[in-house]
């Protein structure tokens, strides 16, 4: 499957690339027939600054940010996006005046659970939410009803790679979408061509990787 890895850049930044495996993978909320590889911009220092800088810039008009909430293992990028902030002199009402940068847990059915310990990270602050791909808008759905409900306080969401520009009413702000990526395709599970022709699926996908049936 690897051999097939498709190359793109970044619109604003030939400094940024992901990498792109056509076929027939399947997520939690869809069939796709691109696998959106992001491994090397969440894992390399370099990139992972880089995308950080650029998602600020669409960020930048927040008023007041407390906590990135990182998905999908975003937490080099979130970390990066949270000192953008304090440069931009964007306004944390911590007590510390500096962000925080945390991640969920999931429950069985897919919620997201913060620990007593860290929801005070959550609860009256201003949060931003950062993902790596976005397809249907489902998980940050779920995402922002979960942080709503421990009482915080969506003001932006940034998604590495998205089909969709908003959710919910609120902007996605991201590095790489549909137009980058030309081909890409997302399909209900009941109505995917791809099943419809028997075509069996190669792997499950998510925001993490991906695992080979």
């Amino acid at each position: 499957m690897e051999k097939r890895i498709v190359k793109f850049y970044a619109k604003d930044s030939n400094k940024l690339a992901l990498h792109a495996i056509p076929g027939h993978f399947a997520t939690s909320n869809s069939h796709i027939n691109f696998y959106i590889d992001v491994t090397g911009i969440r894992s390399r220092i370099g990139e992972a600054e880089e995308a950080a800088k650029l998602l600020a810039r669409g960020l930048g008009h927040l008023a007041y940010v407390d906590t990135v909430v990182c998905m999908d293992g975003t937490e080099v990028i979130g970390t990066f996006l949270a000192k953008e902030f304090e440069k931009e002199h964007i306004t944390s009402t911590n007590q510390h005046k500096t962000v925080y940068v945390i991640s969920p847990e999931h429950s069985r059915d897919n919620q997201i659970i913060f620990r007593d310990n860290t929801k005070k990270m959550i609860a009256g602050k201003h949060i931003v939410l950062l993902l790596a791909t976005t397809t249907t808008g489902e998980t940050i759905k779920k995402s922002m009803e979960g942080i709503q409900y421990y009482g915080g306080t969506i003001e932006g969401v940034a998604s590495l790679f998205s089909t969709v520009d908003y959710v919910n009413g609120t902007k996605i702000h991201f590095l790489f979408d549909n137009d980058v990526v030309t081909s890409y395709q997302a399909f209900p599970k009941t109505d995917c061509p791809f099943c419809k022709k028997g075509m069996k699926i190669e792997a499950v996908v998510n925001g993490f990787g991906y695992s080979k049936l």
